[in-house]
């Protein structure tokens, strides 16, 4: 079987920090005002009703955080039967510090015989169950770094309607109506200067001297023993003779 009820967490705002609201069962059982949901009921509405019921704070005693919603989860037994246990706890600021509580049981049988407003630290000795200690100090917590957020020590998120985070052309757009801050590339960062000739101006000025064209070298043959160094014509210079030999046509 699964049920589910809903609570809040009340605190009030004091020089020490925040001091929390707990009820006393009896029985050395503490913990925060809470109750079942009714049919057709939302867990926030059986909230704000069961802490009218046990501690006479009204809706407009109570400053909610909205964006703070935990929940403890648990199972015990029932008359032999396993009851999976949901309990959803709001978070809300009050600054009625007497609470009124009332002189008959609830509809569940329930009648608290005592309450106080404790610190955080105060508070866990007094919350017996773990469930109980894990959603206090994570309101706790909650609280805290609303606090360090006032005195600077940490940054808020900065809020993400209207700001672009569309690359363009290795940038980022920041917000709208702002250009685009592009990084430099490595060609543009950097760029190697083309060796220039020798004797040569910069842009505007005398033109470049055109490079100097090596002459060709004429073909190198490879010499017979007999044969000096090549001539012109086609022929060779005999070492011996120092004649010219003519070079046979084709045919002849």
């Amino acid at each position: 079987m699964r049920e589910i009820s809903a609570g809040i967490i009340a605190y009030r705002t004091t020089a020490e920090g925040p001091r929390f609201l707990i009820l006393y069962h009896g029985h050395n059982y503490w913990n925060f005002p809470k109750g079942k949901i009714e049919s057709e009921e939302k867990s926030f509405q059986t909230a704000v009703r069961e802490v009218r019921e046990e501690t006479g704070l009204t809706r407009n005693d109570l400053r909610f955080n909205e964006n703070f919603k935990t929940s403890e989860n648990f199972t015990f037994w029932r008359n032999k039967e396993k009851i999976y246990k949901t309990i959803v706890f709001y978070l809300a600021e009050t600054a009625q510090q007497r609470i009124k509580l009332p002189e008959q049981t609830d509809a569940q049988g329930e009648k608290h015989e005592g309450y106080g407003w404790f610190t955080y630290k105060e508070a866990l000795k007094v919350l017996t169950k773990e469930d109980s200690q894990r959603v206090l100090k994570q309101a706790y917590n909650f609280l805290r770094n609303i606090e360090l957020r006032k005195q600077g020590a940490i940054r808020p998120r900065r809020p993400q309607q209207g700001v672009r985070a569309a690359r363009i052309g290795g940038g980022v757009r920041k917000e709208d109506g702002e250009q685009p801050v592009r990084e430099a590339s490595p060609k543009q960062d950097a760029q190697t200067p083309r060796p220039r000739a020798e004797g040569s101006q910069q842009r505007g000025g005398d033109q470049r001297r055109p490079l100097q064209r090596q002459p060709l070298q004429q073909p190198r043959f490879p010499q017979r023993r007999d044969q000096g160094r090549p001539q012109q014509g086609g022929g060779y210079r005999s070492q011996s003779e120092g004649q010219p030999i003519e070079r046979k046509q084709n045919g002849a």
